[in-house]
């Protein structure tokens, strides 16, 4: 009585075309292009420049570990580094738990 009858539209709309596939996978594209540019690519550039660190390490330098000691570098081999954290003290640590090196002369007691 109230109600209007409800009919299908025809074919004309149905084929949206390539442009209307395309204009749906543009937004899930560019959201992985700034997933890359703002997450991936910086924690890429922070390993590389913790590996040329780790691999620049020599005898003499002041480092952080990640478990918070600090102490001067005695010997480094392949995959362990000897740190001095006191005198007479020396402690051997592998060479990714070295965070931070520190400038020359930070460590004036040890």
């Amino acid at each position: 009585m109230f109600i209007s009858n409800a009919y299908a539209q025809t074919a004309g709309a149905a084929d949206p075309g390539l442009m209307g596939n395309l204009s749906t996978f543009v937004p899930l594209i560019l959201m992985f292009v700034v997933m890359y540019f703002l997450m991936i690519r910086p924690q890429q550039k922070r390993a590389k420049e913790q590996r040329a660190m780790m691999d620049a390490l020599a005898k003499g330098d002041e480092v952080v570990t990640v478990g918070g000691m600090l102490g001067r570098v005695v010997k480094v081999a392949d995959v362990y580094v000897t740190i001095e954290i006191a005198p007479n003290t020396e402690v051997v640590v592998q060479k990714p738990s070295i965070t931070t090196l520190l400038p020359k002369g930070t460590l004036k007691g040890l």
